[in-house]
């Protein structure tokens, strides 16, 4: 199967090229307020590094990170070699902070905040600019867009060459609409038992739009599910829908990460 390429999907008309399946980096960064069935214990660098070979040898070129996934980024920005960065579509977040001592987050949609926050994101992916940024949402998405005018800031550092395409991570469907109007791709959730925010993806494929799938899998809970291949069933509805650019699935686990990427090849079969 390794010798199946992946081929990279479009993000409207950015120009950035990301490959259908993403590697989601929380579990490398945080273990704390987490919502996954099973606990799990977080990779040393050596576990890290193989899991990004292995993205190297199925053709996964996005990585998927935030600040509010604990040392995430930080970790990406030692373990990455800096020559070859233009390999790797880099998208992070902004608007919320992780505190590993506390095990709380902190919201701030200000411009200022957003501002620090990309600088500080910059600094940590030993990097000098982010291929995708979005703006990480609590949940009041309308309230971020229309008064904080968050979208605003990320469309200044785009044109200021820090972020080559920007988005957000949305909890409703009107966020995610609204969002799309300003930005170039939204991240939603969308799987077999959650399917809510499908008018954002179709919203996406009628203006040439990009969409990024979170919880693909539920954060792991269909897995308890007695269908047959749960997995690949909800790979099979999420790809479906022709505006999704990838799937962002977080793993640490070698064989989940092959699996993955082998039954998004089966798809078509």
């Amino acid at each position: 199967m390794a010798e199946c390429k992946m081929k990279t999907r479009a993000i409207g008309d950015t120009g950035v090229q990301v490959s259908p399946i993403g590697f989601g980096t929380v579990k490398i960064g945080r273990d704390q307020g987490v919502k996954y069935p099973n606990g799990f214990t977080i990779p040393d660098d050596q576990q890290v590094l193989r899991l990004l070979d292995i993205c190297r040898e199925l053709s996964i070129n996005l990585l998927d990170t935030a600040p509010a996934y604990g040392l995430s980024e930080e970790r990406l920005g030692q373990l990455l070699n800096t020559h070859d960065r233009q390999s790797w579509i880099i998208s992070s977040k902004a608007g919320e902070e992780f505190d590993n001592n506390s095990g709380l987050s902190h919201f701030d949609f200000s411009a200022k905040a957003i501002i620090n926050s990309v600088e500080r994101s910059l600094k940590r992916l030993n990097t000098d600019y982010l291929d995708i940024l979005m703006i990480h949402s609590d949940g009041n998405d309308l309230k971020i867009i229309q008064q904080d005018r968050a979208l605003e800031t990320l469309a200044t550092l785009k044109q200021q060459g820090k972020v080559r395409a920007i988005g957000m991570s949305t909890k409703t469907i009107d966020g995610g609409i609204s969002a799309l109007k300003q930005a170039d791709c939204a991240m939603v959730t969308y799987n077999l038992v959650n399917q809510d925010e499908l008018p954002v993806i179709e919203y996406a494929e009628q203006h040439n739009k990009g969409i990024f799938i979170k919880k693909a899998f539920a954060s792991g809970h269909l897995q308890q599910s007695a269908m047959k291949d749960p997995v690949r069933e909800s790979l099979k509805l999420i790809f479906a829908q022709q505006a999704v650019s990838s799937a962002v699935i977080g793993t640490i686990t070698e064989a989940n990460l092959r699996a993955n990427v082998e039954k998004f090849l089966t798809l078509d079969q």
